[in-house]
């Protein structure tokens, strides 16, 4: 399905890059517009007329607005990717749902923090205990992911959806980042099956390098 829509928010943020790879995945026409970190301009009259939130992205399409993240990415698979990223089998999307739900509650939460409490923070403010525990949680959610890919290509099954979307995001920076990490040969692999996604590569492999604190 081709499209054009506009997407505000920049493509450092991972929660950005959920919907730039969405977006990529169901081959829209879409204008992305820089906001929000150096970028600023969120606290503007119009954005937050658009987002009262005040963070990114948003996503318009036509006379709809949409913000926080993965209802964006569940908006452009339902509407732009029915029987791929939006398995159309009820049974099938509760699978995939529940794995979006689960990223949204605690996987990402834990990556998120240690990528915060190791990379965005100074070397000298970092709380070592912290980002321990942050490793820790994020192991733990990895270890969730390990087994489920043991047992299907992709989080929702054999094809990829919108699940893997939310969650796969995480991917390059957590292979980026300097941590003891432990082989997980089916999240490696299901890392690898995503590169070879150019959506995945344009939307997700974002360096980080600009991110890191000094």
């Amino acid at each position: 399905m081709v499209t054009e829509l506009k997407l505000w928010g920049r493509l450092t943020s991972a929660n950005v890059q959920k919907a730039v790879w969405a977006l990529e995945e169901v081959g829209a026409l879409y204008e992305r517009v820089d906001a929000g970190g150096k970028f600023g301009g969120l606290d503007t009259p119009e954005y937050l007329a658009l987002n009262p939130n005040g963070l990114v992205p948003t996503l318009q399409d036509g006379d709809l607005t949409v913000w926080e993240s993965h209802a964006i990415v569940r908006y452009v698979a339902a509407r732009y990717g029915a029987g791929t990223l939006w398995p159309t089998d009820i049974a099938a999307r509760a699978v995939a749902d529940q794995w979006a739900e689960w990223t949204n509650t605690t996987f990402q939460p834990a990556w998120l923090g240690l990528f915060s409490r190791l990379v965005r923070t100074p070397p000298a403010k970092r709380n070592p205990e912290a980002i321990q525990a942050a490793f820790n949680a994020s192991l733990r959610a990895f270890g969730l992911l390990e087994n489920r890919l043991g047992q299907a290509r992709f989080l929702g099954g054999d094809e990829l959806t919108y699940a893997d979307i939310v969650a796969g995001v995480s991917l390059y920076r957590w292979f980026g980042m300097e941590v003891p990490r432990p082989q997980m040969p089916n999240v490696e692999a299901w890392y690898n099956r995503l590169r070879e996604r150019p959506a995945f590569v344009k939307g997700a492999c974002i360096p980080f390098d600009g991110l890191a604190a000094r």
